[in-house]
C-alpha cells in the first residue's frame, strides 16, 4: 500500500510512528527515513527508534530550511535530501515497509524533485508498502496512494507564543 499522512496539523510523524511500531510487533523490517530532520539534533522518536530490532533509522537532512537560525544555503538542504532519496532507493529491497518522513515537505521546499518522486512512487514494489508524510497535498501523489489521512489543526499552542515541548513535540 502506499499510505500518505498529510496536513497542517500536529501528527503526522507520530502516526507514521504509531504504524512502524504497530508493524514491528509482527516482526516486519521497516525503515523509517525522516527528511529535513537533522541527526544533530536527539529527539524522543531517535531515541526510541533505535530500541526497535527490525528498524533501521535514518536522517537525511540539515534542519528546518529557512526557520529560526537556518543559515545554511538551499543548496546545502537540496544535497542532503536528493543523497538521501538516492540512499532510500538503494536500501528498499530489504525492508518490508518504508517510510518516507516529511517527504512530501521535501518536495515543497524544492529539495526533492516531484517527478522524481512521483516516478519512485509509481516503481515502488508492489509487494511493500510505503508511507509519506508532509503538510502539502499534490494531487498526483494522492492519486497513486491507497490510503490517505488528513491531519488538521484546530488549535495550536505555538500560536499562543508556547515552544516546542519535549516528550510531546520532540
Amino acid at each position: 500500500m502506499i499510505i500518505i499522512y498529510n496536513g497542517n496539523g500536529k501528527g503526522k510523524t507520530t502516526a507514521a510512528l504509531g504504524l512502524a511500531l504497530r508493524a514491528s510487533g509482527y516482526k516486519r523490517k521497516i525503515l523509517f527515513a525522516q527528511f529535513i530532520k537533522s541527526p544533530k539534533s536527539l529527539t524522543g522518536e531517535d531515541k526510541s527508534l533505535k530500541t526497535i530490532k527490525n528498524l533501521v533509522h535514518k536522517k537525511f537532512g540539515l534542519g528546518f530550511v529557512g526557520l529560526y537560525d537556518d543559515s545554511k544555503p538551499l543548496k546545502d538542504h537540496r544535497k542532503a535530501a536528493e543523497a538521501g532519496f538516492e540512499s532510500v532507493k538503494s536500501m528498499i529491497k530489504r525492508f518490508d515497509i518504508v517510510v518516507l518522513d516529511e517527504f512530501l515537505g521535501a518536495i515543497k521546499g524544492n529539495l526533492i524533485d516531484l517527478k522524481s518522486a512521483l516516478e519512485f512512487i509509481r516503481n515502488f514494489p508492489k509487494q511493500k508498502d510505503l508511507v509519506l508524510t508532509g503538510r502539502t497535498k499534490y494531487s498526483q501523489i494522492i492519486n497513486l496512494a491507497d490510503l490517505v489521512s488528513e491531519v488538521k489543526e484546530v488549535k495550536h499552542p505555538f500560536k499562543k507564543g508556547k515552544m516546542a515541548k519535549e516528550g510531546i513535540d520532540f
